[in-house]
């Protein structure tokens, strides 16, 4: 069964940075392209960036140039480098595969990002 665990959230001023981690079990993790996700206080959760298992990436326009995302097929763990951090950006951080629903793959706990002004 799938397992998502993230890791690496907290508390950072505006325009700083923070790297969060998300380790996968229980998917063959090379063939799917993984996303990490965020949902705001009061919002639905939205997608913001995705790497192919081939290594391409797909970003959110709000985020193009702020952030980066990489991946280690062989530690089968994703990361999100989040640079010039804004007070929007304030949301707890999920991974996932992308699109949704391709296997089943329940979210996990997800890991708080807040960005102080």
């Amino acid at each position: 069964q799938v397992q998502l665990v993230e890791s690496g959230g907290g508390l950072v001023q505006a325009g700083g940075s923070l790297r969060i981690s998300c380790a996968a079990s229980g998917i063959p993790f090379s063939r799917y392209t993984m996303g990490w996700y965020r949902q705001a206080p009061g919002k639905k959760r939205e997608w913001v960036a995705s790497m192919s298992g081939s290594g391409q990436t797909y970003y959110t326009d709000s985020v193009k140039g702020r952030f980066t995302i990489s991946r280690d097929n062989a530690k089968n763990t994703v990361d999100l480098q989040m640079n010039s951090l804004k007070p929007e950006d304030t949301a707890v951080y999920y991974c996932n595969v992308f699109p949704l629903g391709l296997i089943a793959s329940p979210w996990g706990q997800g890991t708080q990002v807040t960005v102080s002004s």
